[in-house]
């Protein structure tokens, strides 16, 4: 749930051919998550199996902070990646251009430092953090480089990026699977949940975005070394890891 460039709300027919691409501008972004908010950690949880949580323990894990270390979350929703980061003993920021969202992660958690913030402009010092995260965010930076570059920048040199993300399959049948899950599936959820443009956008900004080579070489761009991934879920959900350079 990161901020993007600004544009003005489209008409109703434009709106469509967005959702269906993948891509909204700012202000439709941040509407259709404030409208989502409520339902937002339960439909992960449906869509996912409840698997959701593991994966963020994991990305957690690879960002490798330690007892007082300061870490962020980027694109953090309703927090439950930078709770994750928390509980290793981390002082954690979560940042986020959701409201909504922010009240939920703020009722979760009032010891994490929630702020309002755009992800392509992070309001942090250089080297200000040990390590900063993205959990199914990523995607919906308007210009991956540049957030990744904000995310590298805010991190101390020796620290780490890491970036979890749904990704498409590219083998059946695990690919079969993905399509008629993300493509029939979770736009009938939406529908249920009241909401139907949201959960067509999200199987849409999935398959826009880089594979795991892709994301790898943006990372690399951004400034980061020893970028690696792995899969996991049978190739549905990678973690990027990276080490700032310095």
């Amino acid at each position: 749930m990161p901020s993007f460039s600004t544009s003005p709300l489209s008409s109703p027919s434009s709106r469509s051919v967005r959702v269906s691409s993948g891509t909204l501008p700012e202000k439709q972004v941040r509407a259709m998550f404030d409208r989502i908010a409520r339902v937002y950690d339960r439909m992960n949880s449906v869509m996912t199996a409840g698997l959701d949580q593991r994966w963020r323990r994991r990305a957690a894990d690879l960002a490798g902070v330690s007892e007082g270390a300061k870490a962020l979350d980027v694109a953090t929703g309703t927090g439950d990646l930078a709770i994750e980061l928390r509980s290793r003993g981390a002082e954690v920021t979560g940042l986020d251009f959701s409201e909504e969202m922010l009240k939920l992660a703020s009722d979760k958690e009032p010891a994490i430092a929630w702020r309002s913030g755009n992800a392509l402009a992070l309001p942090f010092a250089d080297d200000e953090f040990a390590a900063a995260t993205v959990g199914f965010g990523a995607r919906n930076f308007d210009d991956l480089s540049r957030g990744l570059e904000e995310m590298a920048r805010v991190v101390r040199p020796g620290g780490r990026v890491v970036v979890l993300e749904i990704t498409t399959p590219q083998n059946p049948p695990l690919s079969w699977f993905f399509e008629v899950w993300f493509d029939r599936v979770v736009p009938v959820l939406g529908r249920l949940a009241g909401d139907p443009d949201a959960y067509d956008y999200l199987p849409n900004s999935v398959r826009r975005f880089p594979g795991p080579e892709g994301l790898a070489a943006h990372m690399a761009a951004a400034g980061l070394r020893d970028v690696r991934w792995l899969l996991t879920a049978g190739g549905i959900i990678a973690l990027h890891s990276g080490t700032v350079e310095g």
